[in-house]
């Protein structure tokens, strides 16, 4: 067979000229530059890193600055004013009289009834006593029998005397018949007392009003048993006068030292919703109730139209002034109050805002207010709910309440 023909092997062509191959090395020039920019640009990022770092420091010692002084609530102190003072009371009668028996028997008749106007000595009932009739006739018999007895012993010691003076008779004898005639003057006075006592005592048969009133109260009727010397039972009749009241009101003791002789108070009735009415303090109890803490005090009403009835509910209006002290009372809420060792204090805050601790007097516990009589200045500003830690000294952030 035939040989094949062998190719012809190609020369391989040169690289281009401008080539890689044919590219110098870099200069140490280049190479150190290159280095320079390198470093600038990491110390450039650690600049910025540590830039950043202390920039997040600073701000946390201010945010721990911050959260480390404390921020309280400030308020002011406002004057005390006048402020009436609403209290309960209770209406009673000025004069209130249980009318009672002072003798046994049954009720003959009855002249008055409850709402009746009466006047003084006006009959109200009339008690028929047969006993005591039986009574006053058997004593009237005694007294006779009495005077008879003292009447003839003493017509027996005149004559004995005169025996006695012609020594007829002996001296013992007729001392004894002047003694019976003393025993028999005697025995007569002790039988016209008791006479005395039951005509007394007949007197009663009529049950009369003991001043000028109004009856309130009947217990009796015609033909009921009547008892005498019993207060256990109900009174036959109660009188009641009504042309004043008293108006009875417990103020308390934190208010007592405004309370004066003479000072006018307003209330109102529950029948009488639009009506108000006037009184006149007349009386005080000058102290203080133990079990109530609170001073009784009388006013005075004039109920000339009897629109008011005794016992009923009354609700009192005071105009109380502030009392008496040295400086101007001012009045912070109880919130405010510190108690200490040292005894109750107010903290307040300066102009530099640290705090100032001032002890205190209070003049009138409101409950929720309270009124100070000294150690307070108008233009302080009060920290309202102070921590029981703070001091004075201690720098706080105030906020305006």
């Amino acid at each position: 067979m035939p040989e094949a023909p062998v190719p012809e092997t190609q020369p391989a062509e040169p690289p281009a000229a401008g080539t890689e191959a044919e590219q110098p090395a870099a200069s140490p020039r280049r190479v150190g530059l290159v280095l320079c920019l390198g470093l600038l640009a990491l110390l450039g990022a650690g600049a910025l890193k540590v830039s950043a770092r202390l920039d997040a420091e600073e701000e946390l010692r201010e945010v721990t600055a911050a959260v480390a002084v404390p921020s309280v609530r400030i308020i002011q102190p406002s004057a005390v004013a006048p402020r009436p003072l609403t209290l309960p009371g209770r209406l009673q009668a000025w004069a209130e009289a249980p009318v009672y028996a002072r003798t046994n028997g049954f009720v003959a008749r009855r002249l008055a009834d409850i709402g009746d106007r009466v006047q003084a000595g006006q009959v109200l009932a009339l008690i028929d006593t047969p006993d005591l009739d039986q009574q006053l006739a058997a004593a009237e018999a005694a007294v006779a029998t009495a005077r008879a007895q003292r009447d003839l012993a003493a017509r027996t010691a005149q004559r004995w005397n005169e025996l006695n003076a012609r020594a007829v008779v002996s001296q013992q004898a007729t001392d004894e018949r002047r003694g019976d005639l003393a025993a028999r003057t005697a025995q007569l006075s002790q039988a016209e007392a008791e006479v005395n006592r039951l005509r007394a005592l007949t007197g009663f048969k009529q049950v009369t009003a003991p001043f000028d009133g109004t009856v309130t109260s009947r217990a009796i009727d015609v033909g009921g048993l009547i008892v005498s010397g019993s207060t256990s039972s109900p009174p036959l009749f109660t009188v009641t006068d009504m042309s004043h009241l008293r108006l009875y009101v417990r103020v308390p003791q934190a208010y007592t030292g405004s309370i004066r002789q003479g000072m006018k108070a307003e209330f109102s009735v529950p029948e009488y919703p639009d009506r108000s009415f006037t009184a006149e303090l007349t009386r005080t109890a000058d102290a203080v109730d133990v079990q109530s803490g609170a001073m009784l005090v009388q006013f005075t009403v004039d109920n000339a139209d009897g629109a008011l009835k005794p016992g009923g509910y009354a609700q009192v209006r005071l105009e109380l002034p502030p009392q008496a002290s040295a400086a101007p009372q001012l009045r912070v809420p109880a919130s405010a109050l510190i108690f200490r060792a040292s005894g109750t204090a107010i903290a307040v805050v300066d102009a530099e805002g640290r705090v100032v601790v001032k002890p205190v007097r209070i003049a009138r516990d409101l409950g929720a207010e309270l009124d100070i009589a000294s150690g307070l200045e108008r233009g302080d500003r009060v920290i309202d709910s102070p921590s029981d830690a703070i001091r004075s000294g201690d720098q706080v952030r105030p906020t305006e309440g």
